[in-house]
């Protein structure tokens, strides 16, 4: 219980946050688009949303050096925290710089013939990518102090730093309005720039807060170790980058066959996505950690219930949010944007189906790493990645118009789902019949009924702001009947009940 507590403590401070950043992001967007116009806007999404996949690589290489931190405190093995943090900046270093020579050699082909970027904006693109280069060694070097952090669930730092981002990102799309200088040159800089102060911030705090931070490569360098974690890193890595990739590669295939303007809808589409997932994303940084330390401590059963649990929960919180988002996004795009770009809807929709999809399997695959044997399922995981790409390009020769990117990747996320269930079967002895039983099955029917019920409330009112109040508030409603009735057993019921009676008494008490 005191764990359970832990972990609900943890993820109000990450919810308190997402209150306050939820807004503040959506608006900048606004003004950001309002600033650059829908080709600039375009242009930055597909040479610097990169700066955007890397929250994502950042986030993946965190949970590998993350492991072995919360696997050691599990341990309760002090030395060995000292260890794995000096071991994970040697790697890192040597990871970052690796990743700057790929990216300046990739530059020469993005912009000598792939892009699609008109000749007079040609050179801000270049100085974006730049910055982005620059931006991606400090996220990468600096990964051991965001495991430091995450190991120690530490989630009042994360929720303070998340805030202040949000709040330079508002002063960033402020400025561009007004400055009269480039625009996009300005943008892409200052993000840049944001991105490495914030990093700055939490190293200092790591150095003055935790006793295992710090670095002496000479004393505390294990050979083995460093073997070991290279090892588990590397599989990481080629996972996670090859995901990123992929990713970003859309927006790159996209750009060759229909211009920046089309980008300006992917970037909306990943805005909207973004800031939904941030409900589900926030409660699996509180549960990962305790994932790990399970493992750690030798209780695999505990392990398993808390990653089925994970996967049900991180599912209902982002179906809570996004059923009503997508019943309405035709009236939301238009109350939030001045202009909204072609195929924004379409690629709004989509991208949610395909996230929630992916949200179920996200805590397997934290059960996989925690137990450590990653090897076979991240060279399955690269390789599959790169399948929806080529299928995309293929579909784009022939015609088919921009939205079928997502009806692809929707696929492969579906594909991608099975494949990681398989691994945990063989890795964790995860019981697939009964996760299938207890798990998708609830979810399916939950999403499936409140989704359907709240069309049918919302055709029978006209398109006005009082039909979003009442979609929405129905909406929310009916998800959280069918989760309490039909999402969960009678035992999860009680845990959530005694959990929400625990934090309740925590407050209160903290009040007195």
């Amino acid at each position: 219980m005191k764990q359970a507590t832990r972990i609900a403590k943890n993820t109000g401070f990450l919810y308190a946050r997402m209150a306050i950043t939820v807004f503040i992001s959506l608006y900048s967007t606004r003004l950001v688009l309002a600033a650059l116009g829908a080709t600039d806007f375009g242009i930055f999404n597909v040479v610097a949303g990169a700066i955007a996949m890397l929250a994502f690589l950042n986030a993946a290489m965190t949970q590998a050096t993350q492991r072995f931190m919360s696997y050691a405190e599990g341990k309760g093995d002090f030395n060995a925290q000292v260890g794995i943090f000096n071991v994970s900046i040697l790697l890192h270093l040597i990871i970052g710089f690796a990743v700057v020579l790929v990216l300046e050699i990739a530059a020469y082909y993005l912009f000598n013939g792939i892009l699609e970027i008109p000749e007079n904006r040609m050179s801000a693109a270049k100085v974006i990518y730049q910055c982005m280069v620059a931006s991606t060694l400090f996220k990468i070097i600096s990964v051991p102090y965001d495991a430091v952090i995450n190991a120690h669930e530490n989630m009042f730092l994360v929720a303070i730093l998340g805030v202040l981002e949000a709040i330079l990102k508002l002063v960033i799309a402020v400025y561009i309005t007004y400055t009269d200088f480039d625009s996009l040159i300005s943008y892409g800089f200052l993000m840049a720039l944001m991105s490495v102060v914030l990093l700055i911030i939490r190293r200092i705090y790591c150095h003055k807060k935790y006793k295992e931070v710090k670095i002496n490569l000479r004393k505390h360098y294990n050979k083995k170790l460093f073997n070991e974690m290279g090892s588990f890193a590397g599989w990481s890595f080629l996972g996670s980058s090859s995901s990123i990739l992929a990713n970003y590669g859309q927006g790159i295939v996209l750009n060759m066959f229909f211009g920046p303007r089309v980008n300006a809808s992917q970037g909306i589409a990943n805005q909207i996505n973004g800031q939904l997932s941030s409900f589900s994303t926030t409660m699996l940084s509180a549960l990962n950690p305790a994932i790990a330390k399970n493992e750690g401590a030798g209780n695999r059963v505990s392990m398993l219930k808390m990653t089925a649990m994970g996967s049900k929960m991180s599912f209902f919180l982002l179906a809570i949010m996004c059923i009503p988002v997508l019943i309405e996004m035709p009236y939301i795009l238009n109350l939030w944007l001045k202009d909204v770009p072609e195929y924004a809807i379409i690629f709004c929709r989509l991208l949610i189906i395909r996230t929630l999809i992916e949200q179920i399997s996200i805590p397997i695959s934290t059960s996989i790493r925690a137990v450590g044997k990653i090897r076979g399922f991240q060279i399955t995981s690269a390789i599959l990645n790169f399948f929806p790409l080529l299928a995309v390009y293929l579909f784009f020769k022939n015609g088919y118009p921009p939205y079928s990117i997502y009806y692809v990747f929707i696929t492969y996320a579906l594909i991608n789902t099975i494949i990681i269930l398989w691994y945990a079967r063989i890795h964790t002895g995860l019981n697939i019949p009964i996760f299938l039983n207890n798990v998708i099955l609830r979810c399916f029917i939950t999403f499936t009924g409140a989704i359907t019920l709240g069309i049918t409330v919302s055709l029978m009112i006209d398109e006005t702001f009082i039909r979003l109040l009442i979609t929405t508030i129905l909406s929310v409603i009916i998800t959280l009947v069918l989760m309490n009735f039909v999402g969960f057993d009678n035992d999860e019921r009680g845990l959530i009940k005694n959990l929400a009676k625990s934090f309740y008494s925590k407050i209160k008490f903290n009040k007195k």
